[in-house]
């Protein structure tokens, strides 16, 4: 047999990509190493920040505006609450050009995108801040950009009621199995796999952290960066209600490198806080995976203490996840260098799973249709060339 697509990873692109290809055709393939979703790579920890101006650059709201369309499409399909919206809440220094996922300027530029594409916000000074939300610790020239339908997604349902929808479609779901190989013959990519051997019309490498081993000995050997990333839960010590997702935004207080959501685990379950790292790259096998106490120790002095009110010191928990950076922080979603008939995609570069369920619907495009009509220049290869 052979299939019109195979997608190899599936996480958050892949998950996305094969739900997307199911609406076309049946005759689709999904393998993952693991049993999806796992907490291996870079989708999960029960949360995802979702925002609709995206600081990080103004090509990437439309595919945040699909996907919202597409996660209210997949939640009428199956029932369950995959997108919930908070309003999202988002900090600075009124002089700063500080980063975000490599990108600089990201207040000012979230700003300009909302206003470019009528996304419905407010703009909060220092007093505004202090007096709507107590539970921050806000400094003298703070400024706020307010969206109102941004939220979070729950990952780890998003993708099982993605995949569940791909095998009600008819697509064929084989977890637990790895891709050793793949050989382009003709009009056909060979996969090898230490189970078995599978033909397919195109292969869509959605892989995550593990797309490196697909761009050995290509001329963008050298392009992605894999960096550990940890994500806490700090106890809370006041009101537990002033964090719940009624009263509290999901967050970046971009100055200070810190995000995080409002509590959804009860008055034990902590308040998710987060920051960036990319001091140091890693790769999947070989990533330290466990948090040490003077890690979080220094999370708490550096980023909680001085920021919020009535958090910590005690963690609740911790876990790790991993980004795959290019070097300005935008995604590839490309064609393979040297293999016609495979397409890849690396998005999972801490901004990647609120643009998800678009990038699948672009994959399941170029791959049946050959064409998508979304803009993805700014995601192809030779964009990255000398970088």
């Amino acid at each position: 047999m052979v299939f019109d697509a195979m997608a190899v990873g599936l996480g958050a692109m892949g998950s996305a990509t094969l739900y997307q290809l199911s609406k076309q055709t049946s005759h689709i393939l999904g393998i993952d190493q693991f049993a999806p979703p796992h907490t291996h790579g870079s989708t999960h920890g029960e949360t995802r920040i979702t925002r609709q101006a995206i600081g990080e650059g103004a090509h990437f709201v439309p595919l945040a505006l699909r996907s919202y369309e597409l996660w209210r499409e997949l939640e009428r399909n199956t029932g369950e609450n995959l997108l919930t919206i908070t309003g999202g809440l988002f900090v600075g220094d009124a002089q700063s050009n500080s980063q975000m996922h490599h990108k600089p300027d990201f207040l000012r530029t979230t700003i300009q995108a909302a206003e470019s594409f009528g996304i419905a916000h407010r703009l909060l000074d220092t007093d505004s801040l202090r007096r709507e939300f107590p539970q921050f610790q806000f400094r003298a020239n703070d400024v706020g950009y307010y969206e109102d339908e941004a939220g979070f997604l729950n990952p780890e349902r998003c993708i099982s009621a993605q995949l569940a929808e791909a095998q009600r479609n008819g697509a064929t779901i084989r977890t637990n199995e790895r891709m050793l190989s793949m050989e382009s013959k003709g009009d056909v990519v060979i996969v090898q796999t230490d189970q078995a051997t599978y033909r397919t019309r195109k292969l869509i490498l959605t892989t995550g952290s593990w797309i490196t081993e697909s761009f050995r000995n290509t001329p963008y050997q050298d392009l992605l960066r894999v960096h550990r990333q940890v994500l806490y839960w700090f106890a809370i010590q006041s009101d537990y209600h002033l964090y719940t997702p009624d009263r509290m935004p999901v967050f970046i207080l971009s100055d200070r490198e810190v995000y995080g959501f409002p509590a959804i685990g009860g008055p034990t379950g902590g308040l998710k806080l987060a920051t960036e790292v990319y001091a140091q790259s890693t790769s999947p096998q070989t990533v330290n995976r466990v948090v040490s106490e003077a890690e979080t120790q220094a999370m708490y002095e550096q980023h909680v203490a001085p920021n919020f009110v009535g958090i910590g010191p005690a963690c609740v928990k911790s876990v790790v996840c991993l980004y795959t950076m290019t070097p300005n922080g935008d995604f590839i979603i490309d064609q393979h260098p040297t293999h016609p008939n495979v397409l890849l995609a690396s998005a999972c570069s801490g901004h990647g799973f609120k643009h998800s369920a678009a990038v699948g619907q672009i994959l399941a495009e170029l791959a049946l249709l050959g064409q998508t009509g979304f803009n993805i220049q700014p995601f192809q290869l030779a964009h990255f060339a000398g970088k």
